[in-house]
């Protein structure tokens, strides 16, 4: 009997790619026997565009933060959840959003403490946790006033107060850690930067998807072979990064999963490649795909905003979805709001390069690297295959 992998927030861009890789055989066809993936919002494994699995069972309509509290939670894992009692690992890709830290801070570490309670007291064979955290952890979202200096490394300390105290990322790792004190399970924390990759349902944190539907848009109203400026500014078309496609978050994830002996209570910067990028040398890739010939953005200016485009041709884009018989609802909504896009691509105009020496190290091996193409192009065709662009 194989392992059983329990993956909350399944729909998500990493969630759905770790089902996806399961499935789909990685590391191997035999690992792991049962895979469930739980969704919040309602989904189907012909909607999520995962290939069809005897392992697979998809869960929906699994609220963590029910009424009925932790007993009335597990008496609904254990009603929905075939051979929960069977689970090893866990991979936690769960996440609710709230402006106000304190709040985010007391909602998301009771979503994991929940859940990981709810596995404990349902299977006695739980094995490994899987957490996700992201480069918010080193400051990026204090932008200039970031303390460290690229390369960001796992090593640095955590952020000064009064931003620690502020960051959920650090209250979910230390209830993890503390959760899993004295316990045979273990644990690791893997931290992508800018994940690039398809959801199925939609996600404001998605600018594969955002940047999919506008150059879509932009290509059939300005015509195949158009020039497009690079959304950002001067310095946001230089400076260095690491993207972290999907797929390669979720076969790390994985790998740490199988091998507590190098990733226990560690933490990992997860992203494509040891060699940071700039939006000067991805910007014409992806556009490229698009048959659109990208450039840089204007001198001291900015090219077309993704959402403010495509609200001025939201006619134009009912038409494609006419046309082509695509999926409605992408774009013109609350779910489509363009300020991720803008945060990413204008605000964030400094360098927060990874240092991936310590990932690389632990995954041996079995390591695997991916480019611009490698994470972009199959994001869209993802986003194509689904009927979500033409």
């Amino acid at each position: 009997m194989g392992n059983h992998a329990l993956i909350f927030g399944a729909s998500g861009i990493t969630g759905w790619a770790i089902t996806n890789a399961l499935i789909s055989g990685y590391p191997d066809d035999t690992t792991f026997s049962q895979v469930t993936a739980l969704t919040n919002r309602p989904l189907t494994a012909e909607a999520a565009q995962w290939p069809k699995s005897d392992k697979l069972q998809v869960v929906s309509g699994l609220d963590l933060l029910t009424s009925k509290g932790q007993e009335g939670l597990e008496a609904e894992m254990k009603e929905k959840v075939k051979g929960i009692e069977t689970v090893t690992h866990v991979y936690f890709f769960a996440y609710i959003m709230d402006l106000d830290p304190n709040k985010e801070i007391s909602i998301n570490v009771q979503l994991l403490d929940r859940a990981i309670t709810a596995v404990e007291h349902l299977s006695s064979n739980l094995k490994f946790v899987v957490l996700p955290t992201g480069t918010k952890a080193y400051g990026v979202h204090l932008l200039h006033d970031m303390p460290f200096t690229p390369p960001l490394a796992e090593s640095m300390d955590r952020l000064p107060e009064p931003h620690a105290s502020q960051i959920f990322y650090y209250a979910q790792v230390d209830h993890l850690a503390k959760a899993s004190r004295g316990k045979s399970w273990k644990y690791c924390e893997v931290m992508p930067d800018m994940i690039v990759g398809f959801v199925p349902n939609n996600n404001i944190y998605c600018l594969a998807q955002t940047l999919a539907t506008y150059l879509s848009l932009y290509a059939a109203v300005e015509g195949k072979g158009a020039e497009c400026a690079f959304p950002g500014n001067d310095k946001s078309w230089l400076i260095k990064s690491n993207d972290s496609s999907q797929d390669l978050v979720a076969k790390f994830s994985i790998y740490a999963s199988l091998h507590p002996e190098v990733s226990h209570g560690e933490r990992f910067n997860t992203a494509d490649n040891a060699v940071p990028n700039s939006w000067s040398g991805k910007w014409p890739i992806i556009c490229e795909y698009f048959g659109l010939k990208g450039t840089p953005n204007p001198p001291g200016g900015s090219g077309p905003q993704p959402g403010k485009y495509i609200e001025d041709h939201l006619e134009q884009w009912r038409e494609l979805e006419k046309k082509h018989g695509l999926q409605t609802g992408r774009v013109g909504n609350e779910r489509s709001f363009g300020g991720f896009q803008y945060f990413i691509m204008s605000m964030f105009d400094f360098d927060r390069d990874l240092d991936m020496n310590k990932v690389h190290k632990a995954w041996g091996d079995a390591k695997e690297e991916t480019d611009v193409k490698g994470a972009w192009w199959k994001a869209f065709d993802r986003f194509r295959k689904a009927k979500i662009i033409p």
